[in-house]
């Protein structure tokens, strides 16, 4: 989450004034005031790039390999085993 988000609930925007008329006149058009609409609108996008970023999605293929290795493990590798037997990271 970004880290210089301000609690008072306001965004500061500066916008072309052809895309404040445009953006206007939808919210007239749609019976809301301007900040609705700009926030149902801006809040659709954001769950959408969320979704993005936090939806993996696998080919037929490449489920079945990940449910393969689940139930069959591979044997561990001789670096896997030295780290664990230091008590460190793989990085």
């Amino acid at each position: 989450m970004p880290r210089n988000v301000s609690d008072n609930g306001r965004i500061d925007v500066r916008i072309p004034p052809e895309a404040k008329a445009m953006i206007a006149r939808a919210a007239a058009l749609s019976n809301v005031g301007l900040t609705e609409f700009v926030t149902r609108s801006a809040l659709r996008d954001a769950q959408a790039a969320i979704e993005r970023a936090e939806h993996l999605a696998l080919s037929e293929r490449d489920s079945l390999r990940v449910l393969d290795l689940l139930e069959n493990l591979p044997a561990p590798t001789d670096r896997l085993i030295r780290a664990a037997k230091a008590g460190q990271t793989l990085a």
